[in-house]
């Protein structure tokens, strides 16, 4: 079979499948994957190109978020049968409640453990979830880590409400899905973008209004005079230190802001006296649990939301597919069919 492996050189345009031994019978509590789709997040770059402390060992499998179907399963796995198409979540100890680091052990993908990119896998049944029905293998891949951090971040500052108001940032995978959750939830979205091209998209998903933070760097006015000088309930900010600053600045008394991504940085300078003049709470998002992700399931399956999905590579074309995330060009997900 064939599976795609980080080289040595950390180099993405080294990132090809290559022949590999079948995985061996999946022992007690596990079950054997044919992989069909593979979602790309941020995440997986940082892996790919050995980043700080998601450098993982030479040779590590890639990525977190797939879809596959159960060939065969280990002794005492009741949760699936043969033929069940499932997804895998990222952090396949956490299965409920609150984050701990014995749950947060293992992620895929990353330092302690190969990842999904791969023909066929074996896996703890316990860290998997039935795929929804409505959506075809790719759409569903794109479910365990964007549209998870955004459930997390929204259901966690209780903002999946009607009524309440919510900043979102740019086109990746976890702003649209948050624009998605929202606005179904009846609730009114401003998202940034550097790009006005992409304005009519978020529009259509669901965003009330749009700011452009390349063309202002102190944007957060724009967000306060759109909410008559209140600013938003909660702010889900992907940019890190090049935007917490910002969208701390336009989080309005007593509200949230999430933290999901630090796509511009791992370090941020802010005005602390802007969080406690104004009782803010700065919330640290980290994916979510597997009851979480069943729960988000069942949720958009009942609302018929639908992922967007930017491009769709084919497993010998990964280098490309990661050079793509890599650019920043896409609108929504990457994604690999395997």
């Amino acid at each position: 079979m064939r599976q795609v492996r980080i080289p040595a050189s950390f180099d993405l345009d080294e990132l090809a499948p290559v022949e590999v031994a079948e995985p061996s019978a999946p022992g007690p509590g596990e079950v054997l994957l044919r992989m069909e789709a593979v979602a790309l997040n941020f995440r997986d770059l940082m892996v790919a190109t050995g980043q700080d402390r998601w450098r993982p060992p030479p040779g590590r499998v890639p990525c977190s978020d797939g879809v596959g179907v159960v060939e065969q399963l280990g002794q005492g796995v009741t949760r699936f049968a043969r033929g069940d198409r499932v997804m895998t979540s990222i952090l396949p100890r956490w299965i409920s409640g609150p984050l701990t680091d014995e749950k947060r052990a293992g992620g895929l993908g990353g330092p302690a453990a190969d990842g999904v990119l791969s023909e066929r896998i074996v896996l703890s049944a316990e860290g998997l979830v039935r795929a929804p029905e409505r959506l075809d293998a790719l759409q569903a891949s794109t479910l365990p880590t964007a549209a998870l951090t955004a459930w997390h971040a929204l259901t966690r500052a209780e903002a999946l409400r009607p009524g309440s108001t919510i900043l979102t940032g740019g086109s990746g995978g976890v702003s649209l899905f948050a624009i998605q959750l929202a606005h179904a939830a009846g609730a009114r979205v401003i998202a940034t973008t550097s790009d006005d091209a992409k304005s009519s998209l978020l529009r259509r998903l669901g965003a009330a209004a749009v700011v452009n933070y390349r063309s202002r760097q102190d944007w957060a006015e724009d967000v306060l005079a759109l909410t008559g000088g209140r600013g938003v309930d909660l702010a889900i900010d992907i940019g890190g230190a090049a935007s917490l600053g910002e969208s701390i600045r336009a989080t309005a008394m007593g509200g949230t802001v999430s933290v999901v991504g630090l796509v511009g940085g791992l370090e941020a300078t802010i005005n602390l006296a802007e969080l406690f003049q104004r009782n803010l709470r700065i919330d640290g998002i980290e994916t979510g649990s597997r009851t979480m992700l069943e729960d988000l399931i069942e949720w958009i399956e009942h609302r018929h939301i639908q992922p967007v999905i930017d491009r769709t590579f084919t497993l010998d074309q990964t280098a490309a597919a990661f050079r793509h995330l890599q650019s920043g060009r896409h609108v929504g997900k990457v994604c690999i069919a395997i």
